[in-house]
């Protein structure tokens, strides 16, 4: 694909109508961390592959010349989802504020260089007709931020759909900068297909989140009726923690199979240990007997 000689306004404006969205997007979110000092159920792997994906897609969004605000678009992307990132540090694994802070800055200026290597490096072939680096940026910048998803399945399997410590808020502005990104994308002189399959995923992935909490509303409203009833709310409620802890932990199950294979390697080694002390053994003679 070539890149864009000219701007439709259309294009303009529903740009920055995503641009606005994605700028603002993991605002709630933060501020749902903050208040809660709490990551549960937020993935922080997803976090991490958002924040890294802002360099390859800030580079190819230059390099293919889109409309201003989505150039503008992944730079903000980056810096927030750093910062949420950084609360899951914080949060969740107990990371001290300052050594977090410290590690974000240290990020972040390398990304900047990054990034400005990356679209010299990338931009001068492409303008003579070589193609591949800037495609090969392109994939790299789509397989992180599409593989960043790949926890919320695992958490929607283990909570039985519920979907917990991610922000609704967040969500809905989130799908609106995806829907409006991609309309600016259709209205642009040319589609670019790559990252229009990438905003219609992230549409697509977050819809159906949604759709599965919905499900577990409905399949718990009961629970959640009676539990209520006695003043509880459904995760205080006995019959709520019983229906909720049926759900499928493969995360769980992934480490407990490790573990097994590491404790069956250890007890081979240790039995194969033993069996040469024995062999030794038999064939030692003691002192004085001979």
């Amino acid at each position: 694909m070539a890149p864009q000689e000219s701007i439709p306004v259309a294009a303009n404006i529903l740009g920055t109508i995503g641009t606005v969205c994605w700028c603002v997007q993991l605002i709630p979110q933060i501020i749902r961390n903050y208040r809660t000092k709490s990551t549960e159920g937020l993935p922080a792997s997803m976090m991490l592959l958002w924040t890294l994906s802002g360099v390859p897609f800030s580079a190819y969004a230059i390099a293919q010349n889109f409309n201003t605000p989505l150039i503008v678009q992944p730079q903000c992307f980056c810096f927030l989802c750093g910062v949420s990132w950084g609360q899951c540090l914080v949060y969740g694994s107990k990371w001290r504020t300052w050594t977090t802070t410290l590690l974000l800055t240290i990020l972040f200026i390398l990304f900047a260089g990054l990034e400005i290597g990356l679209v010299y490096a990338i931009r001068l072939p492409y303008q003579r007709g070589v193609d591949w680096p800037v495609l090969l940026v392109g994939i790299v910048s789509f397989i992180l931020l599409i593989g960043a998803y790949f926890g919320i399945p695992i958490e929607l399997l283990k909570r039985r759909g519920r979907v917990i410590g991610i922000d609704f808020i967040f969500l809905t502005v989130d799908w609106c900068g995806a829907f409006f990104s991609l309309m600016s994308l259709v209205a642009q002189s040319e589609f670019d297909v790559l990252f229009g399959t990438m905003y219609a995923l992230c549409c697509t992935i977050e819809m159906s989140m949604v759709v599965s909490h919905l499900i577990w509303k409905l399949r718990t409203r009961g629970i959640r009726k009676g539990a209520k009833a006695e003043g509880e709310t459904f995760d205080e409620s006995t019959e709520g923690r019983e229906w909720q802890a049926k759900g499928i932990d493969l995360e769980a199950k992934f480490w407990n199979l490790v573990g097994r294979k590491d404790m069956s390697d250890n007890e081979n080694a240790e039995e194969g240990v033993i069996e040469e002390r024995v062999a030794d053994g038999k064939n030692t003679v003691p002192i004085g007997i001979a």
